[in-house]
């Protein structure tokens, strides 16, 4: 229940109308509780008696009560839906903006499926949760006091049959509802799954076009929705359980005082008309029992969604800044002293060892290794994407951990291997590095990175439209723009990370020219291709998360074996191989 007052906290700023609602609902139980009192009195006095006139002002009070219960309920029905919406908004804000605040590690911890569905589908109950149960919440316990109060009133020893009848409904619904409650959690594991299976298939969907695998991939989703049906069919087959069982007690309840409350008329110590009255008492007690009870099962699906949410916006961000960090890097130097980094604390193997390594102001430095070296692990820790687990990385000579971390990021530029455009324009796109940037300041940062040609080709220019995640644009194009991107930050440090892969090698010539131009800043490339770096100041060699070499182009060739070899195969092939890539 904690999870559901943590969560629930979230729609103070809507305690006027959620107050309101309450009251409205109060006041249309009230109402509908008199009617039972006047038709009692229709039977016994109007009718026993013949009085055409009281009959007809007992039902005007009764058509009063009903309408009066009525405008209540649709006030109720306004307040409640702005309260509801308003609570499920400011929950979606609050856990976005907490997934905003996540750090790199903090997003490990968390599949994106499982993220997705915390924000938008558990929101969604948890919305409905007020939407839908705060009316019976409200209603069902006080029609059911109500009810057996004026069940008493009218006669006690009929009464007595609600204090055999209720310990036997509690009984049932405390065994439904543990029973049920973790089979939502379940549930909601499978709807994470089903989203990560729809995820990964479209943002795959030109692959699995191009490899025919239309049919298996319908196979692999298969599989995830029948979890889902499954694990939707078994829960909701034991909530359908409520119902029937709670009738069945009912029921015999009501037989029970149909049966007895003859008694009570051939004795003479009851009228018809209170019969009638107890038995529309007897109704709404059932209906309240009833309310009860999904209220208590709705609950049961809230506490699972309730926790996942506080899980997501209980997540500590992994980095921290000290309480005045300094917000002005001075200069573009990075020095890497004993580092050593492992992306899980019980992780065994360590991605990055004992990294000793200077890089002067204003160089050009080149990284190059196999596959999993831990290339891209290095230059993340530059801006902080993660903390060393050993070491120290400073920037300007200073330790990253003491920069404020928007200013560091702020001030190194880096373009990711897995290159990202959002749903937007070319313009817009851009903007991201600098929201202020003119035109012109645009146009010269896609020259700078050869993508002003291309560009001013489209239809509308700096207008066009790149689609979802610029599907509208080539591989090699999307990599330039991000470098553009990049740019317009004017960073005092430049991290390509392996973002020229797609590039040929007249156009990456081109750039590495235009590159070279900015004197100031501090400018890392990763590669794959020995071309796209051998004219750099300085060129690391990375085998197995270690610095296995640093030098120049030709101080390698001489020096580091990896790279010699590396050069070798790509400029001039193996002798089974044929000529030179």
């Amino acid at each position: 229940m904690r999870d559901l007052k943590y969560v629930f906290s979230y729609i103070r700023p809507y305690r006027r109308d959620l107050v309101l609602a309450v009251a409205l609902v109060f006041v249309e139980c009230v109402f509908e509780m008199i009617i039972p009192l006047l038709m009692s009195d229709i039977v016994d006095i109007g009718v026993a008696e013949g009085n055409l006139e009281f009959m007809l002002v007992q039902g005007a009070k009764m058509v009063l009560c009903a309408v009066i219960a009525l405008i209540t309920g649709l006030m109720y029905a306004r307040y409640a839906a702005r309260a509801a919406n308003g609570f499920g908004a400011g929950l979606r804000l609050a856990e976005y903006s907490k997934l905003q605040s996540y750090d790199f590690s903090n997003l490990d911890h968390f599949s994106t499926p499982s993220l997705v569905t915390r924000l938008t589908t558990d929101v969604t109950i948890m919305q409905n949760a007020v939407n839908g149960g705060l009316r019976p919440f409200v209603r069902s316990p006080v029609m059911l006091v109500m009810g057996i109060a004026m069940a008493f009133v009218l006669n006690r020893e009929l009464a007595v049959v609600f204090l055999i009848a209720a310990p036997i409904l509690g009984l049932v619904l405390s065994v439904i509802v543990r029973r049920v409650g973790p089979l939502y959690s379940r549930q909601q594991r499978a709807v994470d799954h089903v989203n990560g299976r729809v995820r990964e298939d479209l943002t795959a969907v030109r692959a699995i076009k191009a490899f025919v695998r239309e049919r298996h991939e319908a196979e692999r989703f298969d599989e995830v929705n029948s979890e889902l049906s499954e694990a939707s069919l078994t829960t909701f087959k034991n909530a359908a359980l409520n119902q029937p069982i709670f009738q069945l007690i009912m029921y015999s309840t009501v037989i029970c005082i149909m049966w007895q409350g003859g008694n009570l008329i051939l004795k003479g110590k009851m009228t018809v008309g209170e019969l009638t009255a107890f038995l529309s008492y007897v109704l709404q007690i059932m209906n309240s029992m009833m309310m009860i009870s999904n209220v208590f099962l709705m609950i049961s699906r809230s506490l699972a969604s309730a926790g996942r949410i506080r899980e997501a916006l209980d997540e500590k961000p992994v980095l921290s800044e000290r309480k005045d960090p300094l917000k002005k890097i001075s200069c573009g130097s990075v020095d890497f002293e004993g580092v050593s980094f492992k992306y899980f604390k019980d992780a065994k193997k360590y991605a990055l060892s004992n990294i000793e390594l200077h890089i002067p102001e204003g160089a050009t430095v080149g990284i190059v290794g196999g596959t999993g070296s831990a290339k891209s692990t290095l230059v993340q820790l530059i801006p902080r994407l993660y903390d060393p687990t050993e070491g120290t990385v400073r920037v300007g000579g200073t330790d990253v951990k003491d920069y404020e971390l928007y200013a560091l990021r702020d001030a190194v530029g880096i373009v990711l291997q897995k290159n990202e455009l959002f749903s937007g324009t070319v313009r817009e796109n851009l903007l991201w590095g600098d929201p202020e940037a003119e035109d012109e300041e645009l146009w010269e940062a896609l020259r700078t990175v050869c993508a002003d040609d291309f560009v001013r080709k489209m239809e509308k220019g700096l207008d066009t439209d790149l689609g979802q995640g610029g599907v509208n644009v080539s591989g090699g194009q999307k990599q330039r723009l991000c470098m553009a991107r990049t740019l317009l930050k004017k960073p005092k440090i430049l991290i390509f990370d392996d973002s020229t892969s797609a590039l040929d090698t007249a156009t990456e010539g081109r750039i590495r020219r235009a590159l070279s131009e900015l004197k100031d800043v501090t400018k890392i490339t990763i590669a794959q291709r020995i071309s796209s770096v051998a004219e750099a100041d300085m060129i690391v060699v990375m085998e197995d998360g270690r610095i296995h070499g640093v030098g120049t182009h030709r101080e390698l060739l001489l020096t580091d074996d990896i790279y010699r070899e590396t050069y070798e195969s790509q400029m001039k092939g193996g002798e089974e191989d044929g000529e030179s890539i």
